[in-house]
Formats: structure tokens, C-alpha cells, sequence
């Protein structure tokens, strides 16, 4: 595989080229006029001879650049959002928290496979069928609550989920049979999956670029407590309802606690409080799946999918190989051995966001010395380098997932030979972290560039994410349990780290092309617009 670098290649995109210089002259912060230039028509031109002639003269480069440095830079600009950087971290941990319930309510099922299997008298593969049943409504389910959100914003559609998650939640401490079980898996999946992509729109909301990595790949529950919480202190963050916060907020849009103190922004707002809800269609609950049309797009949901999958056929597959390997091993010590997943997946996530963060600010400066830019907004730059800023280390998580996929299955095949060897037992759950950790560093990536290749619509694309990884996941999660009773575990995971590796080109391509096809989908879709 060809090396990755965050340096970028002049051949592809010169950022130091100026190519229309009549557009500098027109922004505001030149109000005074180059020498040699033409003057505008709302200036005392003189007389029409000379002002012709002087038409005829441009400016130079080195005249240009020496004028922009001159100007003093602009402080009327407003922030992106007006929550301070610890409120919007509150704000953060809040959703995240929310967010966690997805993944908790899946991986904490895992473990008790086998004794749900015999409490209920069904099989093991009955129990993994209510695993793939939750994925497919985990993948359906954002796609429906994410347009909702986008829609009427996100603190309607986080009361609704949560209030469904809560009373599955309590249905299912009732269960008694197989069918009520593989129903209330499917509500509680319903409940839980759309926190996730609810929690991206509102980070998208009120986070700037530069500050998205790192609160994406915060993620931290008692159903009930969150609830409340996000009723209490969450405002609506909706960026076509609420703006960057300064719009004042009515009906539900409105936290109660601003019923009490309202923000000082408020107060010098000219926009009243709008309580109204916008129209739902069910057109707009389609719109996020046009994203799977773009060539860029579709790269991206693939090969994070893809990962995903592999991911969750381990972990779902953890118990039983686990007890064929280890058959001592008692329930609790087969919940310890889920450890190593978990913190793979919690230093994955904080980890990588602040890899993002720091990359982003690197190209960011320097694309702002090349083109002498005071501030960039990705909206506002189309050519900024978005996959300079986010993917270079993508090829680096994938090699070490696809390495550690690849060591994983023989490393159970190991322990048929010496079981009572503990070595081996701790080989398996290391190379679970690193599969966890990697996995969760391509996961966190994915979803970052997909939020800022579509910054008006974060909690759709976020769904339509959402719906292409767990789609693919409930595929495989039915497929490894058989492939293992057929190959024994070594061959079922080489089998799979095969097949990872031949669709690897993906990383590169995305690399190689994925700014030419987003530019080209950008210049169709402002031509589409006017």
C-alpha cells in the first residue's frame, strides 16, 4: 500500500493560486481602492478618460497580497454558536451519554447468550437471531428519527426515542418467552439507535470544524435520568430552528431551565420566539439515502461498514468461542473477559478525536497562510482540503485492524493445543482491544468527514451511516456463528481477514479521489440550486 501524507501535492491542488483577482478586489475588507486600479461607481471617479485608461491596468500579485495584509481583520463577525466552550461540552457529555445507549443495550447482551439461551429452553442461534434482528432496526430506525430531527429538531426527537427505549427497557424485565423477547429487542433497538445520530446533529449544531473531532469521539447510563437531564438543560440546537443559539426558542424547542434564566443573547435578538413546528414529510425521511448516490460518499459508508461488520462478529461471536476454548470460564469471568473490547472502544474514541482536532487546525493553517484568510468555514472554502485534514491516518488504523483480525482466530486455535496455559486466553483479549480500538478509530473518522461533507444535514447522514454499518453488521453477526460450526474459528477469521484485505484498495481510492468527486458533487449541486 502506498504511503499516506497529510503534505499536500501542488500537481493536485495549488492553494497558492489566485484565480480571480476581481473577486478580491470586491470584498468588503477592501473598502479603500488599489492603486491602479479602477474605482467603483459610488466613488468620485473623475473624469471618464482617465478612468478608463486606468481599467486597462490590474493589480499585481505582490499589490494584492500587501493591501489584504493591510486590512485590519473583521470583528462583527458572529461566533458559529454562542455556547461557550464548556457549555458546549456539558452539552456534549449529555448527548453522548444519551448516544451510549445504542452500543450498551447491543454489547451488554453478549455475555449473557448462553444463559438467556437456557433460561428461555431456545437455542444459541435462536438468541444470536434476536442480535440480528436488533442490528436491522438499529440501521432502519436513524434513518426515520434522523429526518425528524432535522426537521423539528433534536429535543422532540431525543424525548420521543428515549421515552420508547425506557418502556422497552421495563417490558423486558418482564419477559418470559422467545417472541416478547425478539419484539422488545427490536423496540428497545428502535428506542436506542437514533441517539446517536441525534447526538452528531446537535455536536454538528453547535461545534465548529476544528472542534468536531474531539467531541465526536467523546462518548460516554440510566435511560430515565438522561431523559430528564436533556429535558431540563438541553435547548433546541437545530441550526434552522435556533441559528447559532441567539434566536430566542419557544413551546418544546425551550429547556425548562431558560424558563428560569434565559441566555443574554436572547434579549438582543430582533427575531421572536417561534414555537411553531415545521411541516414532516415522508419525502424528507428519504433525503439522507441520496447520499449513498455520491461516488465519495459511498466509499466512505463502505469500507466503514465493512469494518463494523467484522467488529461485530467478533464480539457477538465472543462468548461461544470463548466457552469452546475455555469451557471453566463462568459467566462472570466471561463479562470480564468483554473488558478489553470496551476499553478499546472508549480509548479509540478519545483518542482519535484529538488525532482529528490536530490535524484539522495543521491544514487549516496552513491553508489560510497560502491563501491569507483570517478565519475558514468548510461551507464557505468548497476547496479547502477536508481529506488532507481528516484521513490521513486512516490507512494506519486499517492496516493494524486488518494485522490484528488476521492474528485473532489463530490465536484461539493456539489454545486447543495447551488450555490451562493463561498466556493464550490473554493474546485473544489483547488483540480484542486492538480490533476495538481500530475499528473504533475508523468508525470515528467515518463519521467526522461524513459530518463535514454535509454540515446542513449532520443527523442524516449520520442515519444513513448508521444504516449501511449495521445493515452489514446484522448480515455477518447472522453468518459467524455458522461459518465457525463449518471451519472451526482460525479458518472462519482468516477467512474474514481475507476478505477485508481484498477490499482494502478502498482507504487509497477514498484518498486518491474523494476530493475531486466532492468538489464535482459540490459544482452540481450550486448549479442544481441556481
Amino acid at each position: 500500500m502506498a504511503p499516506f501524507t497529510s503534505r499536500r501535492r501542488e500537481d493536485e491542488y495549488p492553494l497558492t493560486e489566485i484565480p480571480n483577482q476581481s473577486y478580491l478586489l470586491s470584498t468588503s475588507s477592501l473598502d479603500t481602492p488599489i492603486e491602479g486600479s479602477t474605482t467603483h461607481s459610488g466613488y468620485n471617479s473623475g473624469d471618464e478618460t482617465a478612468t478608463e485608461s486606468q481599467s486597462n491596468a490590474l493589480p499585481s500579485g505582490a499589490d494584492i497580497e500587501s493591501q489584504i495584509q493591510s486590512q485590519p481583520a473583521k470583528t462583527d463577525e458572529p461566533p458559529y454558536h454562542i455556547f461557550s466552550k464548556r457549555q458546549k461540552w456539558n452539552f456534549v457529555y449529555l448527548v453522548s451519554l444519551a448516544g451510549s445507549f445504542s452500543p450498551l443495550s447491543s454489547n451488554i447482551y453478549f455475555p449473557a447468550i448462553n444463559t438467556i439461551s437456557l433460561e428461555l429452553g431456545v437455542s444459541e442461534s435462536l438468541i444470536a437471531l434476536t442480535v440480528t434482528v436488533y442490528m436491522v432496526v438499529q440501521g432502519i430506525a436513524p434513518s426515520l428519527f434522523g429526518a425528524v430531527s432535522d426537521t423539528s429538531g433534536r429535543r422532540l426527537t431525543f424525548a420521543i426515542v428515549l421515552t420508547i427505549y425506557t418502556a422497552a427497557n421495563l417490558a423486558l424485565s418482564f419477559t418470559a418467552n422467545y417472541p416478547m423477547l425478539l419484539a422488545l429487542r427490536g423496540l428497545q433497538a428502535a428506542g436506542s439507535a437514533a441517539t446517536i445520530s441525534i447526538s452528531t446533529g446537535v455536536i454538528a449544531d453547535m461545534a465548529s470544524p476544528g472542534e468536531r473531532g474531539s467531541f465526536i469521539g467523546t462518548n460516554a447510563g440510566i435511560s430515565l435520568l438522561v431523559l430528564m437531564l436533556l429535558l431540563i438543560f438541553l435547548p433546541e440546537t437545530q441550526r434552522k430552528i435556533a441559528g447559532n443559539g441567539s434566536i430566542p426558542l419557544g413551546g418544546f424547542h425551550k429547556p425548562w431551565i431558560y424558563w428560569v434564566r434565559p441566555p443574554k443573547e436572547w434579549s438582543d435578538s430582533k427575531k421572536p420566539a417561534d414555537s411553531k413546528m415545521p411541516p414532516m414529510s415522508f419525502k424528507k425521511v428519504l433525503v439522507p439515502l441520496k447520499y449513498v448516490a455520491e461516488k465519495d460518499i459511498f466509499v466512505l459508508l463502505s469500507w466503514g461498514a465493512l469494518v463494523y461488520a467484522l467488529w461485530s462478529m467478533v464480539t457477538s461471536s465472543t462468548t461461544t468461542v470463548l466457552l469452546r476454548s475455555f469451557p471453566d470460564l463462568n459467566q462472570w469471568q466471561l463479562g470480564l473477559c468483554f473488558l478489553p473490547n470496551g476499553f478499546g472502544c472508549v480509548l479509540g474514541s478519545l483518542i482519535t478525536g484529538r488525532l482529528l482536532d490536530k490535524s484539522f487546525k495543521q491544514v487549516e493553517a496552513q491553508y489560510k497562510a497560502d491563501h491569507g484568510l483570517e478565519s475558514v468555514t468548510i461551507k464557505g472554502n468548497s476547496d479547502f482540503p477536508i481529506e488532507r485534514a481528516r484521513l490521513p491516518l486512516m490507512p494506519y488504523f486499517s492496516v493494524a485492524f486488518i494485522v490484528a483480525m488476521g492474528l485473532y482466530g489463530p490465536s484461539y486455535e493456539f489454545n486447543d493445543l495447551r488450555k490451562n496455559f493463561a498466556g493464550n486466553l490473554v493474546a485473544s483479549l489483547g488483540l480484542q482491544f486492538f480490533i476495538a480500538f481500530t475499528a473504533t478509530a475508523v468508525f470515528n473518522i467515518n463519521s467526522t468527514m461524513l459530518v463535514d461533507c454535509f454540515p446542513d444535514g449532520a443527523g442524516g447522514a449520520t442515519a444513513t451511516n448508521n444504516l449501511f454499518r449495521c445493515l452489514l453488521g446484522a448480515a455477518g453477526v447472522s453468518v459467524i456463528q455458522p461459518l465457525i460450526d463449518a471451519v472451526k474459528v482460525r479458518n472462519a477469521f482468516l477467512i474474514l481477514t481475507g476478505v477485508i484485505t481484498l477490499f482494502s484498495p478502498l482507504v487509497w481510492i477514498q484518498w486518491k479521489y474523494g476530493r475531486k468527486w466532492r468538489l464535482e458533487r459540490e459544482r452540481k449541486a450550486a448549479s442544481s440550486a441556481q
